[in-house]
């Protein structure tokens, strides 16, 4: 299989070395186009092939991989539409571009997959949830998914997840930053060195992380076990329980989803009035050509 990105960016580069760490893709079997040279030369450093032109990419590659900004995705479907058939796989993991957006924008029955990812895939620790569009063969999910296995986990599901899952694991890496920064900050308050204290912090979530993904208990149970009766642990668990820690988490996760949301149907909107723009215009050109045919 030959795969191409177009951008080339830190997830690019990061799926990149995924393949080619797990074997499943050979660096000169990928290609990779972007406008920023020195990204092109990251990629350069991986054996990739590179190149300035999104159509190359297409014509070389059998599953494109589109990673670029969401609002520049219109005018790159545009530019490479008649080179895609559906012979090749299109895997999307801009944010907030919903399938019909994609599918509307390339030959019909295109092989289309969207899939959001997490910063985390640049350490191989991702999170990913893939979603197949209509078009898509039996045999496509699977593979995506292996894909995106080699830089983390990676679930198939539905499109209408997705929101949810942008609030979770797409933003999830920063709540974790954000409370690895607090507990740091804790530590370095009661008298610890701050690259200690880091370190510490970072080390405890990961830990914490490592129990619950391998010991399979519920994150709760794993709680319950470390706060001692009247110890120092059910006391923090108090004041964070006063403080309204649980469901200021859960409300980020909500507020990031809503804006997943707002941002897809936004996108949606912008597909439409284009449509629209589309019918009003050939409209206009119907009447002069019927005015120009008209006996003067």
């Amino acid at each position: 299989m030959s795969v191409g990105f177009i951008g080339a960016g830190r997830m690019a580069q990061a799926l990149g070395r995924g393949f080619i760490s797990k074997g499943i893709v050979k660096p000169q079997k990928m290609i990779a186009s972007d406008m920023s040279e020195s990204v092109l030369q990251d990629m350069k450093k991986l054996g990739i092939i590179t190149t300035t032109c999104n159509i190359e990419v297409v014509e070389r590659s059998d599953l494109v991989v589109l990673a670029v900004k969401p609002h520049t995705v219109s005018d790159v479907l545009q530019e490479i539409s008649d080179f895609f058939t559906n012979e090749k796989i299109f895997v999307s993991i801009a944010a907030g571009v919903p399938l019909e957006v994609l599918e509307a924008n390339l030959p019909m029955d295109t092989r289309v997959l969207r899939a959001m990812p997490n910063t985390a895939s640049l350490v191989h620790a991702g999170a990913t949830v893939i979603a197949p569009g209509k078009s898509v063969r039996n045999g496509d999910a699977p593979l995506v998914q292996k894909l995106f296995q080699t830089v983390g986990v990676c679930y198939v599901g539905t499109e209408d997840k997705l929101d949810a899952v942008t609030g979770l694991s797409g933003s999830g890496p920063a709540y974790a930053f954000a409370t690895i920064e607090s507990l740091a900050d804790g530590g370095v308050k009661m008298g610890l060195p701050r690259d200690m204290s880091t370190k510490l912090a970072a080390q405890t979530l990961f830990g914490a992380a490592k129990m619950v993904l391998e010991s399979e208990k519920h994150p709760g149970q794993l709680k319950d076990e470390v706060c001692s009766p009247g110890g120092t642990t059910i006391a923090a668990m108090h004041e964070l329980e006063r403080r309204g820690f649980r469901g200021t988490i859960m409300n980020a996760v909500e507020a990031s989803a809503l804006k997943a949301k707002e941002m897809g149907e936004l996108e949606l909107q912008k597909h439409e009035e284009s449509l629209e723009t589309e019918e009003e215009l050939e409209e206009r050109e119907v009447e002069k050509i019927k005015k120009q045919a008209s006996p003067q």
